[in-house]
């Protein structure tokens, strides 16, 4: 098993962080679409569903420069499997690898393992 303090366990870590947040932020987005929807069908308010059905557009204008900021990235490629399913396979891979990792290792010395200068 891989020790997650190890420095080799943080290369490329950056750019899968950034592009996670990203994945995840566009689906929160895209859920809170979903429910706005739900909302909107289900309050006989009508001020109520004015205000909801702007939020939602809000929403969508929102999902919109996610979804782009993702493609111009190249972190999402949603009209191009070819190209979308390696970026899945990996993240898939990355997570099997994160819950492989020794998140209690007994031995905690880094010493050496950083570079440090001298004393």
């Amino acid at each position: 098993m891989e020790d997650y303090l190890d420095p080799r366990n943080a290369e490329g870590m950056p750019n899968l962080a950034d592009s996670a947040f990203a994945m995840d932020f566009l689906l929160s987005v895209k859920n809170g679409i979903r429910n706005y929807g739900f909302a909107i069908t289900e309050t006989a308010n009508p001020e109520l569903r004015i205000a909801l059905h702007k939020q939602m557009e809000a929403a969508i204008e929102l999902h919109t420069e996610i979804s782009e900021l993702m493609m111009k990235k190249g972190w999402l490629h949603p009209y191009d499997f070819k190209k979308q399913f390696p970026i899945d396979l990996k993240s898939a891979e990355t997570a099997v690898q994160i819950a492989q990792l020794n998140l209690f290792p007994s031995d905690t010395d880094r010493l050496g393992m950083f570079a440090t200068p001298d004393k």
